[in-house]
């Protein structure tokens, strides 16, 4: 597995970990993502979604939507 599907692999964990959360998943999905994720991971992320994000859940989708929207707050 490479580093890229290592990111795909653990963001879309999170979303499935957070997914009983309801409405809030993807906004906890992206928190914990802007919290813990470094720069460089983040922006890998971001780079494969806007790619096309091929392996990303739809719930995972929706967070990275959040996690951009973050970084350009």
């Amino acid at each position: 597995m490479n580093s890229l599907e290592k990111l795909v692999y653990m963001a879309n964990q999170i979303a499935r970990n957070l997914e009983t959360e309801g409405d809030k998943a993807a906004e906890m999905t992206a928190a914990h993502i802007v919290a813990f994720w470094d720069p460089r991971m983040k922006s890998m992320i971001l780079s494969h979604l806007d790619a096309g994000g091929e392996g990303l859940s739809p719930a995972t989708r929706a967070a990275l939507g959040k996690v951009r929207a973050a970084a350009h707050a």
